[in-house]
C-alpha cells in the first residue's frame, strides 16, 4: 500500500512536469532550492524580520520545529525554528511557514520555506 502512495505523487509530480526530489536525511541536497526573490511578498517579509530579530507578528514565531515529517536534515531538537508567513483573506496563521536553523536565530545556517504546512520544503537560496 506504501509503495502504491509513493507512485502516485511521483507520477503526478512527472505529469506536471515538476521535478521530483528525494528528500531522506542522508541526500538534504534533495531539497530543491528557492530564491528569496521568487517567494511570495508575504515570505520576503517574514525572511527579512528573521535576518533582523523581528519583531514577529505571531506569539508562535521563533518557536522550535521539531521535524516531525523528518523532510529536513535530521538536527538536535532546538536546531530549528519557525515563522509563519501571512496569509491573505487567513483568518488563522494559514499554512505557509519558513523554518531556519542555526544560532543565533537572526544569523540561520539555512532557512527552507513550505507553503503546504510542512508537506514539503524548498531551501532558501540568497
Amino acid at each position: 500500500m506504501r509503495k502504491w502512495g509513493v507512485a502516485v505523487v511521483v507520477a503526478s509530480g512527472l505529469a506536471t512536469g515538476a521535478v521530483v526530489h528525494a528528500r531522506t536525511p542522508e541526500a538534504p541536497a534533495g531539497v530543491p532550492p528557492v530564491v528569496v526573490a521568487s517567494l511570495p511578498p508575504e515570505a520576503r517579509q517574514t525572511h527579512q524580520l528573521i535576518l533582523n530579530g523581528g519583531p514577529f507578528p505571531y506569539q508562535k514565531d521563533g518557536t522550535v520545529f521539531g521535524n516531525r515529517e523528518r523532510l529536513l536534515p535530521p538536527r538536535a531538537r532546538g536546531h530549528y525554528r519557525e515563522y509563519t508567513v501571512k496569509t491573505p483573506g487567513a483568518a488563522d496563521r494559514g499554512a505557509r511557514r519558513i523554518v531556519c536553523g542555526g544560532s543565533p536565530p537572526n544569523r540561520p545556517d539555512v532557512c527552507y520555506y513550505t507553503g503546504d504546512h510542512y508537506a514539503s520544503f524548498s531551501r532558501i537560496a540568497q
